[in-house]
């Protein structure tokens, strides 16, 4: 056996031991859809409470209506919902394309990673919003998705890490400059996730 046989069983080895420890049904397209489904949340949410008369820019008007809060955030579980079947969907028809099971040792370190730091966001989003202080919702939702993707990028693709790395500093700047914070986060969950698949589908698929 010769040195380039060693290395390409090296490689193989190496690939296998990859696909045993890490989640790689996740789609890059799934990415694009779930940034497209956040930029159209975002854009009806824009024109619920400014209307379709007003122009972008800083804003120094906060919403403090409970019922018109309520109802963007009945248009952000619309697009979690939305986000979260085109994602498991895609992940599946990758999965069975590779002749994989999406539900395996890895899939499950990953959804326990990313759970804790989903729900705990989750959980002080719906809190906030009882006590009436939506000032921070926006925020805490970047940051704590963003801690969540650094938690569960050891087990999917690296580049999940700075995804989740460039989300909370978008949430972090939203806490800076609270007139930007629609801005802030139709990047972070609209643009940065098409970016994302974007780049994942040329690498990877």
């Amino acid at each position: 056996m010769n040195q380039n046989d060693v290395l390409k069983e090296i490689g193989q080895i190496r690939s296998l031991m990859e696909r045993s420890s890490k989640f790689l049904s996740i789609s890059g397209l799934s990415g694009v859809l779930i940034g497209l489904y956040a930029l159209l949340g975002a854009f009806a949410g824009y024109y619920m409470v400014y209307g379709f008369n007003s122009q972008f820019g800083y804003r120094d008007y906060y919403v403090t209506n409970s019922f018109v809060v309520y109802k963007l955030a009945g248009i952000a579980a619309c697009v979690l919902v939305a986000s979260l079947l085109t994602g498991l969907w895609m992940a599946r028809w990758k999965a069975g394309r590779a002749g994989q099971s999406i539900w395996n040792a890895a899939s499950k370190s990953l959804l326990y990673a990313v759970g804790i730091p989903l729900l705990t966001g989750g959980l002080l989003s719906c809190i906030l919003m009882l006590r009436g202080d939506y000032s921070m919702i926006a925020s805490s939702l970047l940051v704590f998705y963003g801690l969540a993707l650094c938690a569960g990028s050891t087990f999917t693709f690296k580049e999940i890490r700075w995804l989740g790395i460039l989300e909370i500093l978008l949430g972090l700047l939203a806490l800076c400059f609270p007139g930007y914070r629609l801005w802030f986060w139709a990047m972070g969950f609209g643009v940065l996730h098409i970016v994302y698949g974007i780049i994942v589908h040329k690498r990877y698929e």
